[in-house]
């Protein structure tokens, strides 16, 4: 991916209750160190039930839940349909291989915002009650035995903002090597 990159917000999504699902809202607003204001998955130490259980005291490396809109095109191919917002993203993307960018890479949304990199969302088994069978098409094993997880990435606000759609995105590599994204 060219440092250059570029993508556009397409939709944004927040929830003040954990639901699978996010609705859609006209904005967000981003906070440095806690992610997506009203959402419940802010805050600077992990607020995901399931990590929460593991280690209440973890810092919160899923603020923001980013997905790209072709993963919609991909899936209506094979009979599921999904908008934006219904895999609990906060931000829907277009125009970024978002599974292809490396750890660290810094995504700036809209004038203000940036969000960091920090690995590719882990599907739960919650997403086969949106639409039975999803799952497994979001985890596939390639011929080599290769697992593949197309369920969006994860990051950190860095600096804070308002997103809406229609924002560009700009895309800033990391120095150095550049380390695949790994679950979060």
């Amino acid at each position: 991916m060219m440092q250059d990159a570029r993508g556009a917000v397409v939709s944004v999504s927040r929830d003040d209750r954990h639901r699978f699902s996010k609705p859609v809202v006209p904005d967000i607003r981003l906070i440095s160190g806690v992610g997506v204001e009203g959402d419940a998955h802010a805050g600077a130490t992990t607020a995901h039930r399931y990590l929460v259980r593991k280690d209440p005291g973890r810092a919160n490396l899923t603020q923001v839940h980013l997905l790209p809109a072709e993963l919609f095109d991909d899936l209506a191919e094979t009979g599921f349909t999904l908008a934006p917002g219904e895999l609990g993203e906060n931000v829907t993307t277009r125009g970024l291989d978002l599974l292809g960018l490396p750890l660290g890479t810094r995504l700036h949304l809209g004038a203000d915002a940036v969000v960091q990199v920090t690995g590719m969302r882990n599907p739960c088994s919650l997403i086969n009650g949106l639409q039975r069978g999803l799952m497994k098409t979001l985890i596939e094993t390639d011929d080599a035995g290769r697992v593949t997880r197309r369920a969006g990435i994860m990051g950190i606000v860095v600096s804070g903002g308002t997103v809406t759609p229609g924002d560009p995105i700009r895309v800033e590599l990391p120095a150095g090597d550049h380390l695949p994204l790994g679950m979060v």
